[in-house]
């Protein structure tokens, strides 16, 4: 069984934000048009799950997998 990449902490200063806006700000993808383009295509999860709304409000404590690495929503 293999075991779940470390999970790095985002801190964002509030309380939400949108899963397309994440992506950038964590520094995971530097454009507008390739965080479109991989959420579309399935690449994205939150909290284990596929999610394909770019829109998508991620809480405090969501986990974004993508590429093998995940990320903690935090204050």
């Amino acid at each position: 069984m293999t075991k779940p990449a470390p999970v790095d902490d985002v801190p964002i200063g509030g309380e939400a934000i949108r899963l397309g806006q994440f992506l950038k700000f964590a520094g995971v993808l530097d454009s507008g048009g390739d965080v479109k383009e991989v959420i579309i295509d399935g690449l994205v999860t939150v909290n284990g799950e596929v999610d394909r709304r770019r829109g998508r409000q991620l809480q405090l404590g969501d986990i974004v997998g993508f590429e093998g690495r995940r990320f903690r929503v935090c204050a």
